[in-house]
């Protein structure tokens, strides 16, 4: 009967520059959930995939999406995986793997979530092998680096979330502080995302000014109570998060859209994600964050800020951090 009320046009083929978007999402836990709910509200996909093997909430999850798709700009959403609806995806975003649990660092999720991701990324490899992989699960660092290995893609197409949410962490308690709108802050957390994570002080401000313009030592004790107060709380924000309510969801959901239309629409936004380090400050054979700019292509270049000798020997440290644990994965 549908088809008496909407007749096709003979001629309405769309042109072929006009190629629809198309994502995965593979793994629909709280964190997927976000991802795909900010993703479809701010109208990112033609076409989005969701993939998880709890196929029945997975079913659940659509349907309740689905329900909503009239209020949103299109979206061509289904469940299914990359092997058979997911092929030939632009971006992979992959969400999948074990919570972190209460008390718990990312880092001790490594031997848990690494053979997730070797089944996972088989697939991938063979029905998106052009695409663009954003890793989102945790220990971001670490699953970057081992996606890295176990796709032998190319290290501008394979990205880690980072600290693109640190950072946005960071610019928020300071605006907090100062009284300001957060977007007028321009601040960055480097290194791990994690315990080891790097403040940088050095570069941070507002309007141009610096927010600590003659050094760190140079600084009032009560002033550098202060900003370590606002550090710290950076670093522990997710586990007071898991602590009252079991998981974090919303601001990487949010995160991660950021990222994902700074390679759609080809922004070439700076953005401290996770990526192959190849000698900047010494670092090499690992990922970790540093601001990078990104656009279409993944990661485009890679920003040499200048840091502190304290920041760069702390980013060195969190490197290293990263180096011991990979050191003892076997891929």
């Amino acid at each position: 009967m549908f088809e008496k009320i909407l007749i096709p046009n003979p001629c309405s083929e769309k042109p072929s520059s006009l190629r629809p978007r198309k994502g995965v999402i593979i793994g629909l836990g709280q964190v997927g959930l976000a991802c795909a709910y900010s993703l479809l509200i701010q109208n990112c996909f033609d076409e989005l995939i969701l993939q998880d093997i709890d196929t029945e909430k997975l079913e659940g999850e659509v349907m309740d999406l689905s329900h909503g798709i009239s209020f949103l700009p299109p979206t061509d959403l289904k469940m299914g995986t990359v092997a058979d609806v997911g092929q030939n995806a632009d971006i992979v975003i992959i969400t999948a793997g074990v919570a972190q649990q209460e008390g718990e660092s990312r880092l001790s999720l490594l031997d848990r979530n690494i053979n997730i991701y070797k089944s996972i990324l088989k697939d991938v490899v063979k029905y998106c092998p052009e695409s663009i992989i954003l890793v989102v699960s945790n220990p971001v660092d670490i699953l970057t680096y081992a996606t890295l290995k176990i796709t032998g893609f190319p290290s501008s197409r394979v990205i880690g979330s980072g600290t693109v949410l640190d950072s946005a962490r960071f610019r928020s308690l300071i605006a907090k502080e100062m009284g300001i709108d957060a977007r007028s802050v321009h601040a960055y957390i480097i290194g791990e995302h994690g315990d080891s994570k790097v403040p940088v002080w050095s570069t941070a401000n507002i309007g141009g000014m610096k927010i600590v313009p003659d050094g760190w030592e140079n600084l009032t004790t009560e002033e550098q109570n202060k900003l370590s107060s606002i550090s710290f709380n950076v670093t522990n924000a997710a586990y007071e998060i898991i602590q009252r309510k079991g998981y974090t969801s919303y601001a990487i959901g949010l995160a991660t859209t950021d990222i994902v239309k700074a390679i759609l629409y080809s922004q070439e936004r700076i953005l401290t994600v996770s990526g192959l380090m190849t000698g900047l400050y010494g670092i090499e054979d690992v990922c970790l964050s540093i601001p990078r700019v990104i656009n279409e292509r993944g990661i485009l270049k890679t920003v040499n800020l200048t840091l502190s000798d304290d920041e760069e020997k702390l980013l060195q440290q969190s490197a290293q951090v990263l180096h011991d644990v990979f050191n003892k994965v076997k891929i």
